[in-house]
């Protein structure tokens, strides 16, 4: 890791679109919470101020009834009990408290006046609120008002039940709750599908990528977002400059290649006279010279910038070419050659690499095959298996192997070097294959070419 660079954050999730989505669900959940909140809040002052408004008017409607005694107590000079106030047990009370008997409602609770007179001290006449406790211990509101009649203290409170605020509003906040939650899904849903909208482009740009990678198109094309072209575009310019890195390399090794093998063909001529080279000592050098420019070609071809990957050569129309060919090349023998490849399969090899493994393995089983020859094709997984079968006299097993070793032949009357199988080989480990030798059920010899698939 760079040094003073940020260390990985475990609790994020691989995935972008996750992370995109838990993001926006922490905010909507916030901004639920906080809009809950504000609410419950709005209609908690709202009741509030209902509630202690009907305290107060009760207040003043018991100060205006109150009359001073003949022998200096209180006394009202009407009823003032009035709904719900009249009603024992109901929680809604008032109080007076003066010098003389203590006036109260008939719903009075026992501890009214006990609320009333810890309540803390205010300016004369201002409404004060307190805390009290009514029947089966019940919360209370106590609204009260500390006055100042004929010259005498006189406190008057009114109580209700905390039961009045809170009824009422958790009666508006359970649908409010409800709605507010219903519009938490429908945002979530919608950043779900904002999400999914937003990363499309680059699911797009995934399958174009794909279709370069397997062969199907040289650079990524179609229709793209604004905020995504100038990726497309440094993604287009490094195929272009992969390709043509790509073909500059081909041509330096062609043209090292091409350069030497005019020389050394004059060379195997020259060596090939009688008596030119005593007992052929140059052969062996020659021959080894033109299998490492083969190698060295096809290796250029196939690993130059990893683009074999991209590469998709169609095996069904390749392997009809070369029948063509060499059915006519051994007309004398006239070959049946059995093709079995369905025309869908594809080798991610490079056409030429392909050409040169087909003909090396098609001529030497037409070479060999006494009139029959198969070639069948299927894929395993992302790999493609060519087998190529003929009737001829095979190869011992104890020899097979030696069979992939440069040089090697089974039969020196036969015409040829011994290469063919050996840079068929080397072609195919290149791409990441393999060649194998078994016994054939026509009799012959059976070559299994291991190549990956083209998708």
């Amino acid at each position: 890791m760079r040094p003073g660079a940020p260390g990985p954050r475990p609790w994020l999730p691989a995935s972008l679109g996750a992370r995109l989505l838990l993001a926006a669900t922490a905010v909507i959940l916030l901004a639920l919470a906080a809009t809950g909140a504000a609410m419950e809040l709005a209609l908690r002052r709202f009741i509030q101020g209902q509630v202690d408004g009907r305290l107060d008017t009760q207040i003043i409607t018991v100060t205006d009834a109150l009359r001073p005694a003949p022998d200096g107590a209180w006394v009202l000079d009407r009823s003032v009990d009035g709904p719900p106030f009249d009603r024992p047990g109901s929680g809604w009370s008032w109080v007076v408290l003066a010098p003389g008997p203590v006036l109260a409602s008939r719903s009075r609770p026992p501890r009214a006046v006990a609320a009333a007179e810890a309540a803390p001290h205010g300016p004369p006449g201002a409404p004060l609120t307190a805390d009290g406790r009514g029947p089966d211990d019940a919360r209370l509101r106590v609204r009260l008002r500390r006055l100042d009649l004929e010259g005498r203290a006189v406190t008057v409170a009114a109580a209700a039940p905390l039961e009045a605020v809170l009824g009422p509003l958790w009666d508006v906040m359970m649908p409010v709750l409800g709605i507010l939650g219903l519009l938490g899904a429908a945002l979530l849903l919608g950043v779900l599908l904002q999400v999914r909208l937003g990363l499309r482009p680059l699911g797009r740009l995934r399958a174009e990528l794909a279709r370069v990678r397997a062969g199907r198109a040289e650079r990524i094309g179609g229709p793209q977002p604004r905020e995504v072209r100038p990726l497309v575009a440094e993604l287009n310019q490094l195929l272009d400059d992969n390709h043509a890195n790509l073909e500059r390399a081909r041509r330096n090794v062609a043209n090292l290649a091409h350069g030497l093998k005019t020389p050394l063909a004059t060379l195997a001529l020259a060596i090939d006279r009688p008596g030119s080279v005593p007992d052929g000592q140059l052969r062996p050098l020659v021959d080894r010279m033109d299998r490492l420019i083969r190698h060295h070609l096809a290796r250029a071809r196939a690993a130059a910038l990893g683009t074999h990957s991209r590469a998709r050569v169609p095996l069904a129309e390749a392997v009809a070419g070369h029948v063509a060919v060499f059915t006519k090349l051994y007309a004398d023998k006239r070959l049946a050659v059995a093709v079995d490849i369905d025309p869908g399969l594809a080798a991610a090899v490079e056409a030429q690499d392909l050409d040169e493994m087909l003909g090396n393995l098609l001529d030497n089983a037409s070479k060999w095959a006494t009139g029959r020859v198969a070639v069948a094709a299927r894929t395993d997984g992302q790999r493609l298996r060519l087998a190529v079968e003929d009737d001829g006299p095979g190869i011992p097993e104890d020899r097979q192997a030696d069979m992939l070793k440069p040089g090697q032949r089974i039969d020196e009357s036969a015409p040829g070097h011994g290469f063919g199988l050996p840079i068929t080989r080397e072609l195919a480990e290149l791409y990441g294959g393999a060649v194998s030798l078994s016994r054939s059920t026509l009799g012959g010899l059976r070559v299994a070419l291991d190549l990956p698939a083209a998708a």
